[in-house]
């Protein structure tokens, strides 16, 4: 049972549990073990989940999501944003199950909406640049080369995690002096634009709007990763992220929202987080 995605892409699916019709009593040895099954796997009441998570969690809570909801029979759809935009959209008003955020900063300040923050992944940041720039003047090899004139990089807004990490990386390679006087200066005169989400900044460099770009490391995707190439960020300047999940203090659907947290934090959803690139809480 597919979850239903809240945004671009329409990922709805339908399903149900098959039933077990028993037209005779000599099978009457059956109907214990049937009843069984079907108790364990399916709540007594199926659950319609919001789950409001951050733009670099697409690929990964998505399989969790329609994992989690074949197992249980919940229904869960998704919303998927930058973590600031999906904080204002819950002080506003809206009304998700769970969030997860790619921010403590933005998960803190929901305290008193929000139930206690638990960690669940970590992330580090990462420089790509297209495998083939269109110019051999703006090839990049190193950090020193993202400074090139003419070079064109995209990052992420400063209101947004993804933006306030990139700022603090390149500060603290500012302040290093490894890479020539006002390193930061130099390398935001070469940026084009900047991305309300995470998502959008991959996509610019894939689209081959940009030649570099600082994203999360689990934004390279398989899909990207054959048109890019990191360039070396040593790990002294690199940013950890930390990712926080939790339920809704208002949430009707409480009990299935703390179930799918559960899920999360599980084993088995922990391999899934690994799987499209998040480190361990």
């Amino acid at each position: 049972m597919l979850p239903r995605l809240a945004c671009a892409q329409d990922c709805a699916g339908q399903g149900g549990l098959s039933r077990t019709h028993v037209s005779s009593l000599s099978t009457f040895t059956v109907v214990p073990v049937v009843l069984a099954a079907l108790l364990l796997s399916t709540p007594a009441r199926a659950s319609e989940l919001t789950v409001f998570a951050a733009a670099s969690l697409t690929d990964a809570l998505t399989e969790l999501g329609q994992n989690f909801d074949a197992q249980t029979g919940h229904h869960t759809t998704f919303q998927f944003a930058s973590s600031k935009v999906l904080r204002t959209q819950i002080q506003e008003g809206a009304a998700p199950d769970v969030y997860a955020s790619a921010s403590s900063a933005q998960f803190e300040s929901l305290a008193g909406l929000v139930g206690r923050a638990q960690p669940f992944a970590s992330n580090l940041l990462a420089v790509i640049v297209r495998k083939s720039p269109p110019k051999k003047s703006q090839a990049v090899s190193t950090l020193r080369d993202l400074v090139k004139p003419g070079l064109r990089i995209v990052t992420a807004d400063k209101a947004v995690p993804l933006g306030d990490y990139t700022r603090r990386m390149l500060r603290v390679l500012d302040q290093s002096g490894a890479y020539g006087q006002n390193f930061m200066g130099r390398f935001m005169r070469n940026v084009v634009s900047q991305e309300p989400s995470a998502r959008q900044v991959s996509l610019k460099v894939q689209l081959g709007e940009a030649d570099a770009a600082v994203v999360y490391r689990s934004d390279i995707t398989p899909a990207l990763r054959s048109q890019v190439r990191e360039v070396a960020l040593p790990s002294r300047f690199n940013q950890r992220v930390s990712y926080p999940i939790g339920v809704l203090r208002a949430s009707p659907n409480a009990k299935a929202a703390q179930a799918f947290v559960h899920y999360v934090l599980s084993a088995e959803g922990q391999s899934v987080l690994r799987k499209w690139g998040f480190l361990k809480p």
